[in-house]
């Protein structure tokens, strides 16, 4: 019965192309695209899937070139089902979710109701996701009704009953039951009858009706025996097995079971050699996935020219000048410390003395974090604008893997300067986890992607194995979860070379809706000596290694340690010298379908406002001004920049406006000052700082002088106007 349903479609397929394959070496027209999709179907219903999977690859590729988005969809489905056919049913899911987008784009009912029959077909009967599977058969109902195919909402109904009485739920699958007994001589053939009848005898025998559900249950066998539905027929035995073992006839319950068995390893052994002929391609066929993700992305990828590459470069050496420049500050900051206890101790006799180094030190040490947070902040605020930008502007890089690994990184290295800077505070306690909704894969494959040039430096591969019982989005802190693994895989990449490096994550229990994680990063690399494995994690810690050209603060292991208590979790570490490193760790988090649909709802924010915004930025720094206004005039406002807060006061005797974005470190007279001569002369604009100091250190003095709210460079747009939107909702009053 599976088979007919996923061969529905590749019938409906071959009603719409010709045939033809030749190699791609032009642009092919409509007709020859037709003709390539048709050889394909063919080639699948012939079982050559080798064949079939070369010629839709080439087809997909013609229809990606031509844009020809209806062609792009059958060669997904075709894709789809010879994988449902070889019984790689997530490669078959992800296929049928690429058909189903094009698809939707091309607004194809036809395609729509046959794509989600399919999909609910593998989730109910392969991957017994009975929910989502039923979800998607109620979607392909829908197109049925709206198409009036009667036939296949009459499959549909079948295919709905029966996975509801799979799972016993059986007063919920009666209406679909009615319906295909119904409309049975209408619309039935030899190919539903057996099933048609088990479905009616499961249903009687739920109701204690003896009579008709053993009645039923004959025919549903007498039919499956003369005909060729042997798998249906199967299932008739088995259903029938049960029946029987409930009324305690055991001898025939035994009967049917033994039958039942019969004819499961029949059909077995028929699929191993099916499975056999194609042994030999099967490397080959698990390279399809990637070649054809590869193939959508080819033709952006062409046409850039050499000036995007030359920025995206030049964007990449940025990155890296500001973690060296990170780097030295704390190797400078680690060479104080160390000058100074060696001073304290020298002069412990004289406590009036020491005491007041200690303090002396305390402040410099002090200014120096607010100083160096602020300088490396104000950097990385140009980096992340001026990524957004490119993105916003050449919206050919939209899908640049570069560009993406470019502002994840951009962003990792901010969180990354924050925590140093402020590990004391993560050592208090002080840093409080964040709940947002993520998709462990994603996080993954974007980690990988943002490590590629370190991997290929020292010819390693790196490998991801992502349990697929994981649900498809979880809840908790992404950003941390993501530093603690970019450290180890980026660590283990290091100390590894011309080797591998796998992250491996499996779901190891489930409390409630609580969904515990094991993530484990093994390499194999020259590993760790026994006497120093107990050192790694401590800070400012570098073990040798027996070579000497590994770089590094120190820090990793120690911040990993560290994000890990935050998590309630703890890491272990296995190595062997010259066999490798393994670090393993379990994180708890949420399985809520219910709020994650929350959290991204709360994520949206309104910017389509027909309100004319009038935005006053005063800033000093001639990049960050363009990035600031490009991000204001973005959301259609209006916005007008001054160099400094005596321009300010000016123009505010001039042109009225709705909000100001006041930076607090500018030269001749600072935010702050600012701030409290435009209260003096009695303006009461809502006035946010937009600054890089941290927001702790200076929200007392922001609120004495008037200003309303804080955000931290680099900001969130999004957040910027949330802000400002509830500011100039208010009325007008200084907080």
């Amino acid at each position: 019965m599976y088979n007919l349903r996923i061969v529905l479609l590749l019938l409906f397929v071959l009603n719409y192309f010709g045939d033809n394959s030749i190699a791609q070496t032009r642009i092919y027209s409509k007709k020859e695209i037709t003709k390539l999709t048709d050889q394909a179907s063919q080639y699948f219903k012939d079982a050559n899937f080798e064949k079939s999977l070369d010629i839709s690859k080439l087809a997909l590729r013609s229809a990606i070139d031509a844009n020809d988005l209806y062609a792009i969809a059958i060669s997904y489905i075709t894709i789809a089902a010879n994988y449902a056919e070889m019984a790689e049913f997530d490669k078959a899911i992800f296929f049928y979710n690429k058909s189903l987008f094009y698809a939707d784009k091309t607004n194809n009912d036809i395609l729509r109701e046959k794509i989600n029959n399919n999909l609910g077909n593998i989730y109910c009967f392969e991957k017994k996701q009975y929910v989502k599977g039923i979800k998607f058969y109620e979607n392909s109902l829908k197109y049925s009704q709206k198409l009036a195919d009667t036939n296949q909402v009459f499959m549909t109904k079948l295919n709905i009953a029966w996975a509801y009485f799979d799972i016993g739920r059986f007063e919920k699958g009666l209406p679909s039951l009615e319906f295909i007994n119904k409309y049975n001589k209408k619309h039935g053939d030899e190919t539903t009858t057996v099933a048609l009848n088990m479905l009616n005898a499961m249903y009687y025998g739920y109701k204690e009706n003896h009579n008709k559900a053993t009645l039923f249950f004959l025919n549903a066998i007498k039919f499956g025996n003369k005909g060729n539905e042997k798998s249906d027929l199967s299932f008739a035995h088995l259903e029938y097995s049960k029946y029987l073992l409930k009324k305690g006839d055991h001898k025939k319950a035994y009967e049917n079971l033994e039958r039942y068995n019969a004819i499961t390893d029949e059909l077995y052994n028929k699929e191993k050699l099916d499975k056999a002929s194609v042994a030999g391609i099967n490397l080959e066929l698990d390279e399809y996935k990637r070649e054809i993700d590869k193939i959508e992305i080819e033709k952006k990828t062409q046409l850039q020219s050499l000036e995007k590459s030359k920025t995206i470069v030049l964007l990449f050496i940025i990155i890296f000048l500001v973690l060296l420049l990170l780097l030295y500050s704390l190797f400078k900051n680690n060479n104080y410390r160390k000058k100074t206890n060696a001073e304290l101790s020298e002069t412990n006799r004289e406590l009036i003395i020491a005491k007041e180094k200690a303090e002396e030190a305390s402040v410099l040490k002090s200014q120096f974090v607010s100083t160096i947070s602020h300088e490396l902040r104000t950097p990385l605020y140009g980096v992340v604008g001026i990524t957004n930008m490119l993105l916003d502007e050449h919206k050919e890089l939209a899908h640049s893997p570069h560009l993406s690994s470019l502002k994840f990184s951009a962003r990792y290295l901010l969180s990354l300067v924050n925590d140093i800077l402020q590990i004391n505070k993560i050592e208090d306690n002080r840093i409080i986890l964040e709940n947002l909704t993520f998709n462990i894969s994603d996080e993954i494959n974007m980690i990988k992607s943002s490590l590629s040039f370190i991997a290929k430096t020292n010819d390693n591969v790196v490998q991801v194995n992502v349990d697929p019982n994981i649900p498809e989005y979880l809840i908790g802190d992404k950003l941390r979860l993501s530093q603690i693994i970019m450290n180890l895989v980026s660590n283990a990449l290091k100390f590894t070379k011309k080797g591998e490096v796998s992250i491996n994550v499996n779901l190891v229990r489930v409390e409630g809706k609580s969904h515990f994680l094991e993530f484990k990063i093994q390499d194999n690399g020259i590993g760790i000596h026994a006497t120093d494995q107990e050192k790694v994690f401590d800070k400012f810690v570098q073990i040798s290694r027996k070579e000497t050209d590994y770089q590094g603060t120190g820090l990793g292991l120690s911040i990993v340690k560290q994000l890990l208590g935050l998590f309630n979790s703890d890491i272990s570490l296995e190595s062997a010298i010259g066999k490798g490193t393994s670090f393993k760790f379990v994180i708890a988090f949420e399985f809520n379908p219910a709020r994650t649909t929350e959290i991204i709802n709360n994520i949206q924010v309104d910017v389509s406002s027909t309100q004319v915004v009038n935005v006053l930025v005063v800033e000093d720094n001639h990049i960050n001004q363009v990035i600031t206004r490009k991000t204001i005039e973005k959301n259609n406002y209006k916005c007008s920049v001054v160099d400094n807060g005596y321009a300010a006061l000016e123009i505010l005797e001039k042109e009225n406006f709705d909000v100001i974005l006041m930076d607090i470190n500018m030269p001749l007279i600072n935010g702050f000052e600012t701030t409290r001569k435009i209260r003096l002369k009695g303006i009461d604009i809502p006035i946010v700082a937009l600054t890089a100091f941290d927001k702790a250190e200076i929200i007392e003095e922001a609120l004495s002088a008037g200003i309303n709210d804080i955000i931290i460079k680099p900001f969130d747009s999004i957040k910027l106007f949330e802000i400002i939107s509830i500011l100039i909702s208010k009325p007008k009053s200084i907080s």
